[in-house]
């Protein structure tokens, strides 16, 4: 299986069925570390389990849900209900869509603890999103590299070291063809909150 690393900034990452596209530092460093502290702080953290492979586990890394108040979230047989929506949180959602430019209705977070904590290869393919969904994902914290694989062979293996402040867009059929995870790291010490804007339908 052949890993390639990606450090071109705005061109689409895959070669073939969609796009994904990194805009590193998209928000500069004040606005990251204001962010992370913020977040980390003040979000609504949870840890849940999940059902894997017909096994119930814990989550090895911690949740939340916020965003508009009439609709859930649901995937690996948990069902989330969101928080209302924050400052920090509409502040970067509104510079996110201004990029992406379509409305986000729901922000799933996840805070990666340390280099332990993980998530395992899988699509951002629920009904509720929608058949092509466009999923935004901001990262703050650590860096920690996130790796594509394509679904069906699981060859053509890309990893990306999403850094602070980054932005990184997946579209079109990117969720049909590949997957992607965040593998453990011994060599992670810190922290990374990593925020996933979706629309619901």
């Amino acid at each position: 299986m052949q890993q390639s690393i990606f450090n071109s900034f705005n061109e689409n990452i895959l070669p073939h069925h969609g796009e994904i596209r990194l805009y590193d530092h998209f928000f500069d460093s004040g606005k990251a570390n204001f962010f992370f502290e913020k977040l980390q702080n003040t979000i609504h953290w949870k840890q849940e389990p999940i059902w894997i492979f017909g096994k119930k586990v814990m989550q090895p890394r911690l949740t939340a849900l916020y965003g508009d108040p009439e609709k859930t979230y649901s995937y690996s047989g948990i069902t989330m209900n969101p928080i209302p929506w924050t400052a920090e949180l509409l502040e970067i959602k509104s510079s996110v869509e201004q990029v992406v430019e379509k409305p986000f209705t729901h922000v799933l977070l996840n805070f990666y603890r340390d280099g332990q904590d993980s998530m395992g290869w899988h699509r951002d393919n629920e009904s509720t999103l929608g058949p092509n969904p466009v999923i935004a994902s901001v990262s703050f914290g650590v860096s920690r590299n996130f790796q594509i694989r394509n679904y069906f062979d699981k060859s053509e293996k890309i990893q990306i070291p999403l850094n602070h402040g980054s932005l990184l867009i997946m579209q079109g059929e990117s969720q049909h063809h590949w997957e992607h995870q965040i593998p453990k790291s011994k060599k992670v010490a810190g922290g990374r909150i990593n925020l996933t804007f979706r629309k619901l339908i």
